[in-house]
């Protein structure tokens, strides 16, 4: 079993892609940012610590964590931000590894896929065979986001200055998937390299 990392900046299309690759190949898909999700729901190990750190301000009348509540709290605050990660990202990395030696026992899957947008600043690396990087030129990002989720371009251009540069995710990754074009041109890219590692259902 393979375990291939997919990465990529705000905008690229990797839930697209994950999407397609869930339909076409014998795999599992884990994806930090769900994990977290699920991890900070009442019972979970991130819960307690996050409304120890962030306080009963960030909760619901159910109880559960109000997502838009704790980024307005965290937004701009570098420190808090940096504890909630702190707090968050060795619980979902402890989740990911179980997962894969889970997989790995049971000897079912061809791949399991697994994507983060901080796969390399998270260490994921030794963890994987191999790591693909998701392309698309900034203006078709800023492009795609306006219309898909009504970011400004303000806003777009703030997370890709947060994230990695072009260059770092390309120095990093063993393998360029260019979603810049129609999707189609991304589906032949895909078929080609799953045909090569034999990972077709």
């Amino acid at each position: 079993m393979k375990v291939i990392g997919i990465t990529g900046g705000v905008g690229s299309g990797k839930t697209k892609i994950l999407e397609y690759l869930k339909k076409n190949t014998e795999c599992e898909i884990l994806v930090a940012d769900q994990i977290a999700n699920h991890l900070k729901e009442p019972g979970e190990k991130c819960y307690l610590a996050l409304v120890d750190l962030l306080g009963n301000g960030i909760l619901k009348e159910d109880g559960s964590i109000c997502r838009e509540k704790m980024a307005s709290l965290i937004f701009g605050n570098e420190s808090l931000l940096q504890a909630v990660n702190d707090c968050v990202h060795p619980l979902v990395k402890e989740y990911i590894l179980q997962r894969i030696q889970e997989e790995r026992e049971k000897k079912q899957l061809k791949v399991i896929f697994l994507e983060a947008a901080l796969l390399i600043e998270a260490g994921y690396q030794p963890y994987l065979d191999e790591l693909w990087y998701i392309y698309v030129e900034k203006e078709e990002r800023v492009r795609r986001l306006s219309l898909g989720r009504n970011y400004s371009r303000e806003k777009t251009e703030s997370i890709i200055r947060c994230q990695l540069s072009e260059e770092a995710f390309q120095e990093q990754a063993d393998l360029v998937i260019d979603n810049s074009k129609e999707f189609e041109e991304t589906i032949k890219q895909l078929e080609a390299e799953c045909s090569k590692r034999q990972l077709w259902k």
